[in-house]
């Protein structure tokens, strides 16, 4: 039997994950930047839906560390911190160095994958769209940590997907002329695990996720 209009339709998600999406999304891609206060309200309107989801979306994303709320008032979206950037630094210099070493020799397959996201983040730098590019960047370095078998270690590395995201918009908007030095990096690393060349690639891992240590001096929200 075949099914009806209605059947066929795609089913939305329930209101509490329209909202949850919406902002979450908004927050990582620096829409919604650090310091701005969102409404119950307006995220209502904006969504199109009762406040009641809106309120359930926001205490989860407070459960993450995104918002902070405040009765009657709203959710605060919080800016990355100092503390939150040296962290999530440290943990990946090593996880990702440790990574780079096992990826020699390295597997046809990841030097295409590799090949692939540098291209992109080429591509989506010269069309300006910084969160595509943020996404590109973190998706090169997640193929090398996977490459190395390492399924904890992957896992702990995909739990500092939503921070790395935000970070690097941000850090893409605060310095700009970093878009063309990630990819000239990204290069360096493709062409060291080319070449099998674990010592270099190293290096340039520890070289290229270092210097985001520098935003802690700045204003990253």
């Amino acid at each position: 039997m075949p099914s009806s209009p209605a059947s066929a339709q795609v089913r939305q998600p329930p209101a509490a994950e329209r909202v949850y999406a919406h902002v979450k999304d908004g927050v990582l891609h620096r829409r919604y930047a650090g310091g701005t206060l969102l409404t119950e309200g307006g995220l209502a309107e904006a969504v199109g839906v009762s406040r009641t989801p809106v309120r359930e979306a926001l205490l989860r994303l407070e459960g993450e560390g995104l918002l902070k709320l405040y009765p009657k008032k709203g959710a605060l979206v919080l800016a990355v911190s100092a503390q939150e950037i040296a962290d999530v630094v440290e943990t990946r210099l090593l996880v990702e160095k440790h990574a780079a070493a096992k990826a020699v020799p390295a597997a046809p397959a990841l030097i295409s994958r590799l090949e692939e996201l540098v291209e992109a983040m080429r591509r989506q730098a010269a069309e300006g769209d910084l969160a595509a590019v943020s996404v590109s960047d973190r998706a090169f370095h997640a193929e090398i940590v996977r490459s190395a078998g390492n399924q904890i270690l992957s896992r702990l590395y995909d739990q500092l997907r939503d921070r790395q995201l935000r970070m690097g918009v941000a850090a893409m908007h605060a310095h700009p002329d970093r878009i063309a030095k990630n990819i000239a990096e990204h290069t360096e690393i493709l062409d060291a695990l080319r070449s099998g060349d674990a010592a270099a690639a190293v290096a340039v891992v520890d070289r290229h996720v270092s210097w985001v240590r520098d935003l802690a001096q700045g204003d990253v929200r």
